[in-house]
């Protein structure tokens, strides 16, 4: 069990590097997930985070290129597990300053980071130690005991899934949705109670204001709070041309009491506050 392990590691980790590093180096809305991550603070730029982001993409493709191409060489696999080390250590330190920001992991979820990123990470490191310890390529490993193989990978994958917010829309959405058509909705319907958040959300998306709103914003629901009768739900987002481009937080406003069974056209209001100065944005997104 131990050398099919390590032979089969080396291919685990280099697709699933392959995958993130081509999301970040490649993917169209790397940008705008470098905008809700904590590298705009750190590098107090737009332009500068997402540069950083498709370097990583760049790095990990490279490093999952020599764990697929020659993965009975040590320097993938310690490679590997020093990256992954670098993923924890960046985690931490967003975790610790900016907990609203995005991971920016895959470059396709934009929700806040989860114990599953830390998670995931973690996997990364031990995936790198193991793929060190490779004596077999894993095309001899897979050839060799073609079932055995199968099972590890189905497992495996099924884990690093498990562990990956960005895949959740294929797997645990409509687990979830297959749940509450079998046992009933857990919340209540009253007038008097409470309206849930991802209502809201779900109204806000019907809306026209989301529609105007939608080429600025770049992130999941961050936050979200009531007070004077409001409930503001925040967004990271991007705002201006490539050359004037800078970070903002977008803030909706709407009735929380409202739902799609309510109202067809919800009161809507929409702030834009740029995240370097902390002044609103002056502009009319309906124009």
């Amino acid at each position: 069990m131990a050398s099919l392990t390590t032979n089969l590691a080396p291919l685990l980790l280099g697709v699933l590097l392959a995958a993130t590093g081509a999301g970040k180096a490649f993917g169209r809305q790397a940008a705008g997930q470098a905008a809700g991550t904590v590298l705009v603070r750190v590098l107090n730029d737009g332009r500068r985070a997402t540069r950083v982001l498709r370097a990583t993409g760049a790095v990990e493709l490279v490093v999952a290129a020599g764990l697929l191409a020659v993965p009975t060489t040590v320097v993938p696999g310690i490679a590997a597990a020093v990256l992954g080390l670098g993923f924890l250590g960046y985690l931490g330190y967003a975790r610790a300053t900016a907990p609203e920001s995005s991971c920016g992991c895959t470059a396709r979820g934009d929700g806040p980071i989860t114990w599953r990123a830390f998670v995931r990470a973690g996997l990364v490191v031990v995936g790198g130690a193991a793929a060190a310890g490779a004596q077999a390529a894993w095309w001899t490993q897979t050839a060799r005991h073609p079932v055995a193989s199968l099972a590890f990978l189905v497992v495996t994958t099924a884990v690093l899934a498990a562990f990956s917010s960005d895949l959740d829309q294929l797997w645990l959405v409509p687990l979830r949705r297959t749940r509450l058509r079998i046992l009933g909705h857990p919340l209540g319907t009253g007038p008097d109670e409470e309206v849930p958040v991802a209502a809201s959300v779900e109204l806000l998306e019907r809306s026209l204001a989301w529609v105007a709103a939608a080429p600025v914003v770049r992130s999941g629901l961050i936050d979200h709070w009531e007070a004077d009768g409001w409930r503001f739900l925040q967004f990271a987002g991007v705002h201006g041309a490539d050359g004037t481009a800078r970070p903002v937080t977008v803030l909706f406003a709407l009735d929380p009491r409202a739902t799609k069974d309510t109202t067809d056209r919800p009161a809507v209001r929409v702030t834009l506050i740029d995240d370097r100065t902390d002044e609103p944005v002056p502009v009319d997104l309906l124009a």
